[in-house]
């Protein structure tokens, strides 16, 4: 897969650059496996916006994705390679062994034709979940379970991976894209290889108007409003507004976030890079 990018014959084309999604398979989603998405636009049950810069967009279905990836034994095969409006990665449908069809995270550079599986008896070849206690040292992975049985939580995203460290005890230990190393019991899964589309923080949307199509709305700088409005407000000039902070107070450098008392704290070995 590689990127695009576009003659200058308008304005907006001039800085687009794009993904040329040679890998898709199909253009149309399978019926059964979408369902509507209500959206809100930033506001309550009372019409009153409580969220900014959400609004607009393209109507979009979102697709029932299988992170739990519990079929277990019985082999499947990548039907088709799908866009997903709902996340940075691609999607691939699987048709199991038994005719049922799932979406899966599709890992990256496989294909339409290839076989699948997961469980006890996979082997580490790309698209296979294994157990923690199967997946081989140094391996890159994604899609993987925090709690067993409980689903993919970390590295989902576009072309995102962790690496397999080791094992100690009843834990395996990971690298996770944000280079944290944290224990993950053995017993949950992870699929091999890493997630598809890994061009995607290449794109540039090169106009405005490309992110009102997202349903972005436009967002105003803290320093360019009055003191009753932000924090940073107010001023003679161009002042800088002070330390940076949100809205409601809270700052956007060195406070930390992390509750002290987070039960999984004691699973990471070191903290992410700063």
């Amino acid at each position: 897969m590689g990127i695009k990018k576009f003659n200058p014959i308008t304005p907006g084309l001039r800085q687009k650059v794009s993904v040329d999604y040679a890998e898709l398979t199909a253009s149309k989603p399978e019926k059964s496996l979408t369902v509507g998405i209500h959206k809100s636009g930033g506001r309550n049950h009372d019409g009153k916006m409580t969220m900014r810069q959400i609004g607009g967009g393209a109507k979009q279905k979102y697709r029932i994705i299988d992170f739990k990836r519990d079929k277990e034994g019985i082999p499947g095969k990548i039907s088709t390679i799908e866009y997903d409006p709902n996340r940075s990665a691609f999607i691939a449908l699987v048709v199991y062994a038994d005719g049922e069809k799932r979406y899966i995270i599709a890992p990256d550079k496989i294909k339409v034709g290839d076989k699948i599986l997961s469980g006890k008896d996979a082997t580490p070849e790309t698209g296979n979940a294994l157990y923690f206690s199967s997946i081989p040292l140094g391996a890159d992975i994604h899609s993987i379970e925090m709690a067993p049985g409980k689903g993919a939580a970390l590295a989902r995203s576009a072309g995102t991976y962790a690496t397999m460290m080791g094992r100690e005890g009843k834990y395996a230990i990971v690298k996770l894209p944000s280079g944290e190393v944290r224990r993950v019991l053995l017993t949950c899964k992870a699929v091999m290889g890493r997630a598809s589309n890994p061009d995607h923080g290449l794109e540039v949307h090169g106009k405005a108007g490309k992110t009102r199509w997202l349903g972005k709305r436009s967002r105003v700088r803290g320093v360019a409003m009055n003191p009753v409005d932000h924090p940073m407000g107010g001023g003679e000039g161009r002042a800088s507004g002070g330390h940076p902070r949100s809205r409601t107070g809270i700052m956007a450098k060195g406070q930390k976030t992390r509750s002290v008392n987070k039960a999984s704290s004691k699973l990471i070995i070191s903290k992410r890079k700063k």
